[in-house]
């Protein structure tokens, strides 16, 4: 089991690498089952991967757990539009407290009323999705909302940028660019083993 979780994490960290040769601009830590410690520490190895080479211009964002991000020193968190999750201002409120620079808080949205809801809190980006099919297999979210949505979610959004998710192939990538989508999110796109 220890020797597969290393080899998980040394994939991962690959993968970082490659992210930031290739100029990404964010990445999200998404690992819901790990402690506050495990995940910590691989948000510091992955901070150390990006930053090898300076300052980064990927940067990492720590989904949900804005204790863990503060304490890697994260460049934000990735939030839910559930109720009862934490708000932009709050997220901000605690980096400013820990005396950390104001982070980037990005919030996923798959409505609407989501969207209008996030942009009155203030993100900084919006993922909105799903655009073409779930967005985790196995997720209860609907299935893909089509680029007419999409464009809508967008105006509703504006001033802030909008990352189109959910089912993101380099072949939908321009159709999520001229909805208006500012760029794009994924799980596979970004998963490529070559």
């Amino acid at each position: 089991m220890a020797e597969e979780v290393a080899g998980q994490r040394g994939r991962l960290l690959e993968l970082a690498r490659r992210w930031a040769a290739d100029g990404i601009d964010l990445v999200q830590l998404r690992e819901k089952h790990l402690e506050a410690g495990a995940l910590l520490e691989l948000a510091e190895e992955m901070l150390r991967v990006l930053h090898a080479d300076g300052p980064a211009r990927t940067k990492l964002l720590i989904n949900g757990r804005v204790d863990v991000a503060v304490a890697a020193g994260a460049d934000g968190v990735h939030l839910t539009s559930h109720p009862g999750e934490l708000t932009p201002e709050q997220v901000r409120a605690v980096f400013a407290a820990a005396g950390r620079p104001a982070p980037i808080v990005s919030v996923s949205c798959h409505t609407l009323d989501e969207v209008k809801r996030t942009t009155q809190n203030g993100a900084d980006y919006i993922l909105f999705g799903p655009v073409f099919e779930k967005c985790v297999p196995g997720d209860l979210a609907r299935d893909g909302v089509g680029t007419e949505m999409l464009h809508t979610a967008c105006e509703a959004a504006a001033p802030i940028p909008v990352l189109a998710l959910g089912g993101i192939t380099p072949q939908t990538i321009p159709l999520c660019i001229e909805s208006g989508a500012a760029g794009v999110a994924g799980i596979r796109l970004f998963h490529r083993e070559s």
